[in-house]
């Protein structure tokens, strides 16, 4: 377990028997990037941190210069020096790296933090909360397709055979990786037991890792596991039961989405097994979620989404469990829905999972327990009021958890600065009335051009010089699409055309 409220005092003793750290920073893609440095570099930055190449936020997910004005790290500027500054409460150490210990930065430029930085992003959220006596409690449940890493001789378990996916995908079609397991199962109590080895490293590595998960069972899919909201229930201090991943307040450790995620495919590589992270890996079957549940309470702990006893004069049943606060939090999170999508859903491929009977919600809905909707509203008597939140079903599990997290708080708290009032009839009630919700952005160019505009409430709540770096790397992503060429394609028009 990570000590918390870590001063640079106290490193020297922490780290007292090591030789290395290691360092890293997450980009606009939600992945970490970092580097191994000496115990004695590391001891001598703790407070004033250390140059690192804004190329980070110059380039994609494959290390290729944006073709777009992405202008936090241009190319004119020569890729100068942002500063990282080490996060000490990040401190953990990795159990699979014999331990080393590790720490997450976030970035900076001439004092100030850099726009595109989804730790500063998240401090800033969280500071102006807690300006307003409140924190926010956050849990990120994640699914994910596994697939048998292929080795040159074929397919097998042993991780010394492997070799990179990538370059097996060169060769050969996706469809010829195979997922763990066939068909689709969720919950099964015997389907995790053919590969039981690497199911259950990674929840005990977990909790080693200070990433612990509070349910790990198999999902809808071949192959597809979720780790359910990192310690998501756990209990307070004070014996209410409540939510727990704690990113506001005094912001706390890592994002474990983060952690689980380069947890997984971590320990992937030691069982020769791929985990995969995509929204939708495979036509037919329902995609990978990243849904969010938030609430927010008081300093001293106590649930402000929760009303003291049911308002029997609620607009709907199924607000009667919410406080006033709740539902102008709701509210705020309804009115943006339509342009913070790309924050949600970032890739092109996020949107073939947003479609209909796919368990995936495409439309700007709510509703009391309702897993179709966007936002599932979860009070008593399902839960004790101390646990009463929302679970925001949008996001996939190609998500950016800092960028997400901090969007849907600003969303909701927009709402409660401005008191409104929720518009939007929940499902149950537009189900009576046979009216159709109104439909989110369904494509990664759709969301864009809501997310960019003028008048969009992402500038509103956001850093616009955020929100126009932001689309001029989702612009570069839609280019190299629009470039490439496809199986689908090419085995469609190769004869016909």
């Amino acid at each position: 377990m990570a000590p918390s409220n870590i001063t640079a005092e106290e490193i020297p003793t922490l780290l007292a028997n090591d030789i290395k750290v290691k360092v890293a920073g997450i980009d606009c893609d939600g992945i970490l990037r970092g580097k191994v440095m000496s115990k004695d570099k590391f001891l001598g930055i703790v407070e004033k941190g250390f140059g690192f190449s804004s190329a980070v936020f110059g380039w994609d997910m494959q290390d290729v210069l944006y073709t777009t004005d992405a202008k936090i790290a241009p190319a004119d500027s020569g890729y100068v020096d942002f500063i990282a500054i080490p996060d000490l409460n990040s401190f953990r150490r990795i159990p699979w790296e014999d331990d080393i210990p590790f720490f997450l930065v976030r970035f900076v430029q001439n004092d100030k933090p850099v726009s595109a930085d989804g730790r500063s992003m998240l401090k800033s959220i969280c500071d102006k909360l807690a300006a307003n006596n409140c924190q926010g409690m956050a849990g990120v449940e994640l699914e994910f397709m596994n697939f048998q890493t292929p080795s040159e001789d074929g397919y097998g378990a042993n991780a010394s055979q492997t070799r990179d996916i990538a370059a097996f995908l060169d060769k050969n079609a996706p469809g010829a990786l195979r997922p763990l397991t066939a068909g689709s199962f969720s919950y099964s109590a015997t389907r995790p037991v053919a590969f039981k080895k690497y199911f259950y490293d990674i929840f005990d590595t977990s909790a080693r890792f200070n990433c612990g998960i509070e349910g790990w069972h198999t999902e809808g899919g071949p192959g597809v596991y979720e780790a359910t909201g990192p310690e998501s229930m756990r209990r307070r201090r004070d014996g209410r039961q409540g939510f727990s991943l704690q990113v506001c307040g005094p912001m706390v450790v890592s994002n474990p989405a983060n952690g689980n995620r380069l947890l997984a495919k971590s320990i992937g590589v030691e069982h020769g097994i791929t985990p995969c992270f995509m929204a939708k890996p495979m036509q037919g079957q329902p995609g990978s979620s990243g849904h969010i549940h938030v609430s927010l309470c008081d300093l001293e702990g106590k649930n402000l989404f929760a009303r003291d006893t049911p308002d029997t004069n609620a607009p709907w049943p199924d607000a009667a469990g919410l406080s006033d606060l709740g539902r102008q939090f709701l509210a705020g999170v309804l009115e943006a829905l339509p342009d913070i999508m790309p924050l949600f859903a970032p890739t092109i491929n996020s949107y073939k999972r947003l479609v209909e009977n796919f368990w995936a919600p495409v439309n700007i809905s709510w509703g009391l327990e309702d897993r179709m909707a966007s936002v599932r509203i979860i009070t008593p008597p399902v839960c004790k009021p101390g646990a009463t939140r929302f679970e925001v079903r949008i996001p996939g599990a190609d998500l950016h958890p800092h960028y997400a997290l901090s969007v849907i708080l600003a969303a909701g708290w927009r709402g409660v600065e401005k008191k409104l009032e929720i518009t939007v009839p929940p499902v149950s009630a537009l189900k009576s009335t046979n009216t159709k919700a109104a439909l989110l952005p369904n494509t990664l160019e759709e969301a864009l051009r809501r997310f960019n505009a003028t008048d969009s409430i992402a500038r509103e709540i956001l850093d616009p010089e955020f929100v126009e770096f932001f689309t001029a790397t989702r612009e570069h992503e839609l280019r190299v699409w629009r470039e490439a060429v496809t199986d689908w394609e090419f085995k469609r028009y190769i004869e016909t055309v």
